[in-house]
């Protein structure tokens, strides 16, 4: 699979989480803080839930809301890459049957001259798998 291709099949999907934070690089972005909006998503093999219908065999996209709502509102980071590269490894570590993460990170309101609905990022993780000997 190409590293930078999603996989194909299930995922979860985690839209529009917004959160109040203090990142960038500028002072003022260090002090008054401003809105981010993040999305997530999360490739697992979903069959299981599908065919049992029980919580315990999925995972709890509130944990992954979690994540995301501890690392935007936590300690600041310069760079929005930053920002979803932590929420990515944290997902990635806790979830061992998620095998791939997409996170976007947006900034709606940033000082620039023009029409917009935000500027961001998005990144592409999956899981390393270790090669076998």
């Amino acid at each position: 699979m190409d590293s930078n291709q999603p996989p194909i099949g299930d995922k979860l999907i985690l839209s529009g989480l917004t959160f109040y934070g203090f990142h960038g690089v500028k002072p003022e972005e260090r002090t008054l803080g401003q809105r981010f909006v993040v999305d997530v998503d999360a490739w697992s093999d979903l069959q299981l839930p599908g065919i049992s219908d029980r919580v315990a065999d999925t995972i709890d996209y509130t944990q992954i809301f979690s994540i995301v709502k501890e690392v935007v509102e936590g300690p600041p980071h310069n760079l929005l890459e930053s920002i979803a590269h932590h929420i990515a490894s944290k997902t990635l570590a806790k979830f061992v049957q998620v095998s791939a993460v997409r996170v976007k990170v947006k900034k709606p309101h940033v000082p620039v001259h023009g029409q917009m609905d935000y500027l961001g990022i998005e990144i592409f993780r999956t899981r390393r798998v270790e090669a076998e000997s």
